[in-house]
């Protein structure tokens, strides 16, 4: 069957061609995700490379298979990306009160949340023998952090080979490389990741399990209370707190606690969390009370790492990436 798909695309049928490369359309964008950062720029990505597949299908010699051709124009226009233009993040809604003095200023600015709802179906068998990441890993917003701040060259080789479980040799010809200069690349890149191993949240346990659950219960509670002692109370002890685009990190609970002070006292109390799925982490939409009107509207989407049984990652997102959670802008009176 792929092969009568292949041939009736290379004639011409648009629909075999979309048959074709249907099934890995998921796991292309999630890896254009892993590759960027940002989810609308992995759906730009992800057009690019099913538009260049479909112009140069006919020059697919299958010396590979169509699942591995497609990572080499997916991971190809990644870096293009990466080379040709400075990440720029849309302009960041200003804290309603001066910050308190930053732990760091963060260098992720473009980071956006992954929808759970895209990751259905994709299937947990992908991976190669050679894969050092759990798919859970994998996608959570603290390793897609990291894997940013390494250069275009080390990202794409540390994905392939650590995360797709690609053999040094499949690299080196998916990227046009040598098989020296993949595995160069591959220690550069896996010493960085150690090096932030202290920032990278562990995986989680099963999501939506009784003691999650009964911690996002609490966190909230506090949360929307803006019981700063009880919210820090369920942190851990290096916890982050992190607002994209906004360059203001926090970590440790007394720095968590200067921000949530002073960010208490200025903002109305969050009057709804509605709860959604993110990078497999527990998220919700915030929702404000308008004063006016009663009703509620959305100032962010909130998503939390989870280590053990406390909270090792708090970061608020603005509300541009609402529409991909279907969160609405507005909410009736409740």
């Amino acid at each position: 069957m792929p092969d009568e798909l292949l041939h009736r695309a290379r004639e011409g049928d648009r629909e075999a061609f979309a048959a074709l490369v249907e099934p890995h359309r998921g796991e292309l964008q999630v890896h254009c995700y892993r590759m960027l950062g940002s989810l609308q720029d992995a759906e730009d990505a992800l057009q690019e490379t099913l538009l260049s597949a479909w112009i140069g299908l006919s020059g697919f010699e299958e010396r590979s298979s169509v699942r591995t051709w497609l990572y080499r124009i997916a991971t190809s226009r990644c870096l293009n990306a990466l080379r040709s233009t400075s990440r720029r993040p849309v302009p960041a809604v200003p804290l309603p009160v001066p910050a308190p003095e930053p732990s760091r200023s963060g260098e992720v600015l473009w980071l956006q949340p992954y929808p759970d709802v895209l990751l259905e179906g994709l299937p947990d068998q992908l991976p190669g023998p050679e894969a050092r990441y759990e798919s859970r890993e994998a996608i959570s917003l603290a390793f897609i952090t990291a894997v940013q701040l390494l250069p275009p060259n080390q990202r794409a080789v540390l994905l392939l080979r650590d995360v797709l479980g690609y053999r040094a040799s499949e690299t080196a010809e998916l990227l046009g490389l040598t098989e020296a200069a993949v595995n160069s690349a591959l220690a550069r890149a896996r010493a960085t990741m150690d090096a932030k191993a202290t920032d990278r949240s562990p995986v989680h346990g099963v999501h939506g399990g009784t003691d999650e659950r009964a911690l996002t219960d609490r966190f909230v509670e506090a949360f929307t209370a803006q019981d700063v002692d009880a919210l820090v109370a369920l942190m851990t002890s290096d916890a982050w707190v992190r607002m994209p685009p906004l360059p203001f990190e926090y970590q440790g609970t007394e720095a968590a606690h200067r921000f949530f002070t002073a960010l208490a006292g200025h903002r109305r109390q969050i009057a709804a969390m509605v709860p959604v799925g993110a990078n497999r982490q527990p998220a919700w939409g915030e929702y404000l009370r308008d004063p006016v009107t009663g009703g509620l509207h959305l100032i962010g989407v909130l998503v939390i790492g989870i280590a053990g049984d406390r909270i090792d990652e708090i970061t608020h997102f603005e509300t541009s990436v609402a529409p991909y959670f279907g969160l609405p802008r507005t909410l009736a009176e409740s």
